[in-house]
């Protein structure tokens, strides 16, 4: 059998590559649902079916993204060798923008996540924002607040509440975004105001876009988890 010449290899690559449709952008991803866009963030509910992959979409900006359920993705970053994730029910990271990829669900199972841009990156001066918490886990009384990080001027933070449990008075200097990893109960309780009963399901969004002092207190029969991404 004779082998092939060097000619008809490069070819080969150039077919390949020029076959290779070019990324959308990241609005025209169909398993990237638009949840919310404003000046903060812009995020995307995305559900990947079982065995299947995203289309090559492109990321213009820095982004968080909090995964919902544990899975194993394939992620194929254009330029570069595929690496395979093992992700946990709410693990939250950042990655940096300015780049396009494939995301292949391995599993059995949908892949779900939220995926937030975080549009204050875009200003240049990433950090503007000054934060007396980086990172460290504060013990509540039945629970947890872990600061996980703080990326383009935002603070990123999980809460874990056990059932009764509080998370005592607390100060949002800002806006903030909440993402719900579980199904949530709570009472958010402000002084000399009605306390307001929250109730939502596991991968929605509720945006805050005030300064906020309040006590939250998991009032569900199960834990509460959820992750919050402040601005200042």
């Amino acid at each position: 059998m004779p082998f092939p010449t060097t000619a008809a290899i490069g070819l080969s690559l150039l077919a390949a590559i020029l076959s290779t449709p070019p990324a959308v952008e990241i609005t025209a991803e169909p398993d990237h649902h638009l949840a919310l866009e404003n000046k903060y963030v812009r995020a995307f509910q995305v559900e990947v079916p079982p065995h299947t992959a995203t289309l090559a979409h492109h990321h213009a900006h820095d982004y968080v993204f909090v995964s919902l359920g544990a899975t194993d993705v394939e992620n194929d970053v254009e330029g570069k060798a595929p690496v395979t994730l093992k992700l946990t029910d709410g693990e939250t990271r950042f990655t940096a923008g300015n780049f396009s990829h494939i995301a292949r669900n391995l599993s059995d199972h949908p892949f779900r996540n939220v995926t937030i841009e975080l549009l204050q990156g875009d200003r240049g001066d990433k950090s503007a924002a000054k934060w007396d918490e980086e990172r460290g886990v504060s013990v509540l009384e039945g629970g947890t607040r872990d600061v996980l990080f703080v990326k383009d001027g935002a603070r990123v933070s999980e809460v874990q509440l056990q059932p009764g449990a509080s998370f005592p008075k607390h100060t949002h200097p800002g806006p903030y975004l909440l993402v719900a990893v579980t199904d949530l109960h709570l009472r958010s309780t402000i002084a000399g105001k009605t306390p307001a009963i929250f109730e939502t399901k596991s991968g929605a969004l509720s945006w805050v876009p005030d300064a906020t002092t309040h006590a939250v207190t998991n009032t569900g029969t199960s834990p509460a988890r959820f992750i919050l991404l402040e601005f200042q």
